[in-house]
């Protein structure tokens, strides 16, 4: 029989701090039985529990505080565990043994000190209120918030990994944003000369400000902004507001003022089980010295909060041996990885590096002197590299005899490291401490599936790195036990986009309903399969989207043909044929912005967007723009979005061929095409590629001989240049190819793929692409090329089909009730055009007026 313990007989322990490591020891005490022989008592400065630190960002974004809470509420309600919110630990009583708050003294037998670590400020004169913000908590986000009203630019002091997430929110707050670093590059503990260069490159391309090599001496008010910040060298600079994350440094003052032992360097001194010099009293994370060194990632604080509740609960557990301190992020979009000896510091190691300077793209890899085992790498631009390259380093795997091809661009003779080749042994998840082996051991126990494996083993569920890596173990391991892998679209279709695609092609479905009756399960769907459904549909049979079966499978964009602004408007940006307008055309889409006064921008895609329109207005607004000969662009759907152009040999002295009237040609033929993510298109008249071609899923490029044709590239976050596909085509072939590669890519592209990402995950790779295009290899040619007339021969615009319908035009109201717009939505006047007003921090008022009857 299991002894029952009494009140009486339970010890005390406290824990001090509720961050991300002080909850994650909690819940390892408590999956121990840990409240078996202790009442805990766990104590918080702040008044929120703990929350998701890594992903603090995305609170600026709209993320609501709660949905970032580590657990629920319930968590803290069970029996024996007790969370002080907002009472801070004011002292440690080591001889009583006691904890002091504000309310009291309470006593311990174990103490947990959980406290973290705070913003380093350097003491600069000036420094204070919104010009000494720092970049730490959710509460410290709302002061930047409040901070940005009204203001025009940002500064961040510091350049490392929270300096540059701190960049990143000022410009999701719509701040002109600027980084300050005193090393002469950024992120300098974890990359070198190099991979800083070009991570500054991709970040100011980006529009934000570098400013490296500045120490900040003062700051004084401004004359253009608020502020004016002076530097030992180089020139002031002014701004609005400063935020500074210029490192961490361990809050150890409760553990000063206890006597504790500290680390040279700061931090409280630990052992290998993570014991203070006082043998009641544990420290973990960011507060905790270890050797000397404090780590400042989440996964090694992770694992001392596991090795002090084992300590506590007279469990087995791994000593603390150190921490693996490679990254992998993005900041400010741009991928950045960095892994082990990243700066080649062994002794004799050897270095390879790939330099991409026109992409901003840099990878190291470090090896050592004798070329068997890979040290470090530095990754700016492309982290596709980054698992394969950390499982070589953390599990001592020799690389290829020419270590250099696991740098070079991606191709078929890059040696690949499969999953088969990871030892049990390799870390999948380092912040929960997750190796191949548990994985395999949690499928043997009878997770069937990926967020099974999630659930059971916390993989993946920390800062989210492994996420990819997890994925690829979890099928291998299941397709290895025989185990068929459950890649369907969601619990409603047990079938890939592709199957599903098929299945309405050859079956003649042209509704949900008759799908999710045919060969679904439920009776309603959800909003995985309704948008992926609505898109096969349109690109099977191209009818309007406004038809009442297909507006609820429509997302908001789609719903209302607009782009959905950040203030509730929406954009409207109609179709201008490879950037050619005449001069009514650019009169006619002036009077409509003037008359309705839009914000109005020329895009990268050669055509004019108009911002600021209100839900009402639309209708109104498309109706004299279609009156005036235009169509819809269809900005706001996954199809042909732009062709771009030059003006080719009809004006240019370099033009060899006419490249408007092709554009021309394949924007009328293509408009209209809905497909699994947006198209972009791009003609060059010549060589000289002044429609960046070669940066589109379609590329043409023009020769004396016809036309040469390149696929599958992409700019965004993560640039790929299309390649080179056929040479030398006329007009028709050309046009036919392109019909084929489209629809062939329609048919089998994953659910939000990207041609680029299609391709690369096509077997056989471009050869194979050419195969079937070119060669008709699958005897598909003349079914590809007949599907898409179909498309083409059905195309309408969709807001001409919608203005003429009265019973359409109901749907777009702002308030059922009344056809007026959102009083709600101001704007404001800047360089002579409106823009959103900024939010008003006060809640609005409504007016209330009394009625005598």
């Amino acid at each position: 029989m299991k002894a029952t313990a009494t009140p009486d007989s339970l010890q005390t322990l406290v824990v001090i701090g509720n961050g991300m490591v002080g909850h994650h020891c909690v819940e390892q005490l408590i999956a121990r039985g840990a409240l078996e022989r202790y009442r805990i008592h766990v104590y918080g400065e702040e008044t929120r529990r703990a929350y998701d630190r890594v992903h603090l960002s995305e609170y600026l974004n709209g993320r609501d505080a709660e949905s970032m809470s580590m657990c629920d509420a319930a968590f803290y309600e069970r029996e024996g565990l007790v969370l002080h919110l907002g009472e801070p630990v004011l002292e440690i009583d080591r001889n009583a043994r006691q904890v002091v708050t504000a309310t009291g003294r309470v006593g311990y037998d174990k103490l947990v000190l959980a406290t973290g670590s705070y913003p380093f400020v350097p003491p600069i004169a000036g420094a204070e209120g919104a010009s000494r913000l720092v970049y730490r908590s959710i509460d410290d986000l709302d002061l930047i918030r409040a901070a940005a009203q009204g203001a025009r630019r940002g500064v961040v002091v510091g350049g490392g990994l929270l300096g540059l997430e701190a960049a990143n929110a000022l410009k999701s707050l719509n701040l002109e944003a600027h980084v300050v670093e005193f090393a002469p590059r950024l992120m300098p503990v974890q990359l070198d000369e190099e991979g800083g260069a070009a991570l500054k490159a991709r970040i100011e391309a980006l529009g934000v400000g570098v400013h490296l090599s500045r120490a900040t001496q003062d700051i004084k008010p401004g004359t253009q902004y608020r502020y004016r910040m002076r530097f030992a060298e180089g020139a002031p600079l002014e701004t609005d507001l400063i935020v500074f994350s210029a490192g961490i440094r361990p809050q150890v003052s409760l553990a000063r003022r206890a006597g504790l032992a500290l680390a040279e360097r700061g931090g409280v001194a630990i052992d290998d089980h993570c014991r203070s010099s006082d043998e009641h009293i544990y420290a973990i994370g960011e507060c905790a010295a270890w050797n000397g060194s404090v780590f400042g990632l989440v996964a090694p604080g992770y694992q001392m909060a596991r090795i002090a509740a084992a300590q506590l609960c007279d469990a087995p557990e791994q000593a603390f041996t150190g921490a693996d301190m490679s990254t992998k992020l993005k900041l400010l979009g741009v991928d950045v990885g960095s892994i082990g000896d990243a700066h080649g510091a062994t002794p004799g190691a050897r270095s390879y590096r790939y330099i991409d300077e026109a992409g901003a793209s840099y990878r190291r890899l470090v090896v050592s002197a004798d070329g068997k085992r890979v040290l470090g790498a530095v990754l700016v631009g492309d982290n596709r590299y980054y698992d394969t390259l950390l499982q070589y380093a953390q599990n001592g795997i020799a690389p290829p005899a020419d270590p250099a091809s696991l740098i070079l661009p991606a191709s078929s003779a890059a040696p690949a490291l499969g999953v088969d080749a990871l030892p049990a042994t390799a870390t999948i998840c380092s912040c929960h401490n997750v190796s191949k082996g548990a994985v395999s051991a949690a499928i043997d126990g009878g997770c069937a599936d990926l967020a099974a494996v999630k659930s059971c083993t916390k993989a993946a569920s920390g800062c989210g790195g492994c996420a990819a890596l997890l994925k690829q173990v979890v099928e291998h391991e299941l397709s290895s036990r025989g185990v068929a892998v459950d890649k369907s679209l969601c619990e409603h279709f047990a079938y890939t986009r592709q199957e599903l695609y098929a299945i309405v092609r050859v079956g003649g479905i042209e509704s949900f309903e008759e799908l999710l009756a045919s060969h679904g399960r439920g009776h309603v769907g959800c909003d995985i399969c309704k948008p992926a459904v609505g898109s096969i549909l349109a690109s099977c049979w191209n009818r309007p989207i406004q038809e009442p079966r297909l507006v609820p499978l429509q997302d908001t964009n789609d719903t209302f043909m607009a782009n959905m602004q950040k203030n509730g408007t929406y954009s409207v940006v109609p179709r201008i044929p490879a950037g050619e307008i005449t001069p009514d055309g650019l009169i006619a889409i002036g009077a409509v912005a003037k008359k309705y006064k839009l914000y109005t921008k020329i895009t990268g895609g050669q055509r004019i967007d108009l911002f600021g329109a209100q839900l009402h207005e639309l209708p109104d607004i498309w109706s004299e723009l279609i009156a005036a000969g235009f169509e819809t662009g269809h900005a706001y759907g996954k199809s042909t979005r732009t062709v771009k152009s030059c003006v080719g040999s009809t004006w240019c002295r370099y033009g060899v061929q006419d490249s408007v009237r092709m554009a021309l040609d394949i924007e009328h033929r293509y408009k209209g095409l809905r497909s699994p993510h947006k198209l972009k298109f791009a003609v060059s008249g010549c060589t000289r590629e002044c429609a960046e071609a070669q940066s589109k899923d379609i590329g043409v490029i023009a020769t004396e001989n016809g036309w040469n044709l390149y696929v599958c590239g992409n700019g965004g976050m993560r640039p790929r240049h299309a390649e080179l596909f056929a040479t030398d085509l006329d007009d028709a072939m050309l046009i036919r190819v392109i019909d084929r590669v489209l629809m062939f890519y329609i048919r089998t592209a994953d659910k939000l793929q990207r041609t680029s990402v299609w391709r690369e995950s096509l077997e056989g790779g471009l050869d194979y692409l050419k195969d079937v295009v070119l060669n008709d290899s699958l005897g598909l040619a003349a079914e590809l090329e007949a599907q898409m007339q179909l498309v083409v021969d059905r195309y309408e615009c969709e807001w001409a089909n919608t203005v003429s319908d009265p019973d359409k035009l109901k749907r777009f109201r702002t308030f059922v009730n009344q056809r007026g717009g959102d009083p709600d939505i101001e704007f404001i006047q800047e360089r002579g055009q409106p823009r959103p007003a900024p939010a008003r921090t006060t809640a609005r008022v409504i007016p209330i007026a009394e009625e005598i009857v």
